[in-house]
């Protein structure tokens, strides 16, 4: 399943990563569909009442089942950080520290007030991109994070380019990374938009 495109495409799996499959497939559509149908369920349950009302939501355990409940029926390495080095994230060693960083910070800045609750989840999805904790699935376990944080606080979930795929190489997935670029260099408008469905 390794993909050799690794700055466009979904993030490459090792082939000792590919073992961990629980489903037989026969393509990378079918694994997107598999994966698809998986989120679908956690989407569901990450946005309900009972979901939204724990006061875990900003904590590596919460992150971690997140991530288990996303790709769990797929992959058997699902919520465990990837512990294989890819040219994109935050070296292995790295990892823990750096999600623990990150739910430290956005807890900050939520009992202080130093982002609105819009800018802060896309601040918070833009950084857990960049870290890249997982061996797949980095980019939708972050957009459903950041929508998990404003949904919250009262406010609808993003509509994310108004796009319900952003794995599959398209124009809208395209927008995505340029728009996560440009937050790597501390441009965060386009990213803004892009969450708010307005580029």
């Amino acid at each position: 399943m390794a993909n050799g495109n690794t700055t466009d495409g979904p993030t490459p799996v090792t082939p000792e990563e590919a073992m961990e499959l629980r489903v037989s497939i026969q393509s990378r559509e079918e694994l997107n569909a598999f994966e698809r149908e998986n989120i679908l369920e956690a989407r569901a349950w990450a946005l309900s009442r009972r979901t939204l009302r724990r006061n875990d939501l900003l904590s590596e355990d919460f992150m971690r089942e997140l991530h288990r409940r996303m790709f769990g029926r797929v992959w058997r390495w699902a919520g465990r950080l990837r512990t294989s080095e890819r040219n994109m994230g935050r070296p292995v060693h790295a990892l823990a520290t750096d999600v623990r960083t990150l739910v430290d910070d956005a807890r900050y800045w939520r009992e202080h007030g130093t982002y609105p609750a819009v800018e802060a989840a896309v601040r918070f999805h833009h950084r857990l991109v960049a870290i890249h904790p997982w061996v797949n699935g980095n980019g939708r376990h972050a957009r459903l994070m950041a929508d998990i944080l404003v949904c919250v606080q009262g406010v609808k979930p993003f509509s994310w380019g108004r796009s319900v795929d952003l794995v599959a190489p398209s124009d809208v997935r395209a927008r995505y990374l340029v728009a996560l670029r440009e937050a790597d260099a501390g441009d965060y408008g386009a990213l803004f938009r892009f969450a708010a469905g307005a580029d």
